[in-house]
């Protein structure tokens, strides 16, 4: 997609801190980190969001969560991690590309939801 800000990340148009790197998907670091650790990462094809993939994607999809434990343990989180996937608007996506956040750092992440 011409406008997609993850698109143009992975054409080089907009540059990135990138971490990882292969034929199939792309991470570097969030711009406005939440925690120590704060890495996107994303498939290079364009997916708009979990709610539109196809079987087709099943195997970026499993790269992508496989490679998140070295992604994290590289960047500083070999005690653990969370991975997150917002998704739609419900989910709080904010860019219409396909991504997953690793977070953490030395420190524990917190609870997972805030109770309501």
């Amino acid at each position: 997609m011409s406008d997609c800000i993850f698109c143009k990340i992975v054409e080089g148009k907009i540059p990135a801190q990138k971490v990882y790197e292969d034929e199939n998907i792309l991470a570097f670091n969030d711009i406005n980190p939440a925690r120590p650790v704060h890495v996107l990462v994303i498939p290079k094809k364009h997916i708009t969001s979990l709610a539109t993939v196809a079987a087709e994607d099943t195997p970026v999809l499993g790269k992508m969560l496989a490679t998140a434990n070295g992604i994290a343990t590289a960047q500083g989180s070999p005690d653990g991690f969370r991975v997150i996937i917002n998704t739609g608007r419900v989910g709080n996506q904010e860019v219409p590309h396909l991504h997953l956040h690793i977070v953490g750092g030395p420190d524990p992440v917190g609870p997972m939801l805030k109770r309501i």
